[in-house]
């Protein structure tokens, strides 16, 4: 089995999740982990209330460029706090990256 790498990109709020995502698939040839949320503390004072996370997964290559295209659209909307790509998760991680806050009923 080849090892995929992973493309980590928290935005602000869902349409932009959405929209990062449909952008970086578009960009690359990857697939989705299932999006994350998490309402921090100071939320009425961030652009909006709700932090999404939007997981890329594939080759290196494809993940930098889903990323590319997912931070440049979310830049145009509501913005980017954090991105990071991940090479070659380690097991631990690759359990961790399946977790997620969304309801999937």
């Amino acid at each position: 089995m080849q090892e995929e790498a992973v493309g980590i990109l928290e935005v602000f709020g869902l349409v932009t999740a959405f929209m990062a995502a449909d952008a970086g698939c578009k960009a690359g040839n990857v697939w989705l982990e299932p999006f994350d949320k998490n309402k921090p503390a100071n939320a009425d004072e961030l652009p909006v209330p709700l932090l999404v996370t939007v997981k890329f997964r594939g080759s290196v290559s494809d993940v930098n460029a889903a990323m590319e295209a997912g931070v440049e659209m979310a830049e145009s909307l509501t913005g980017v706090v954090q991105k990071h790509i991940i090479p070659r998760p380690t097991e631990d991680t690759e359990k961790m990256l399946k977790i997620n806050c969304f309801d999937t009923n």
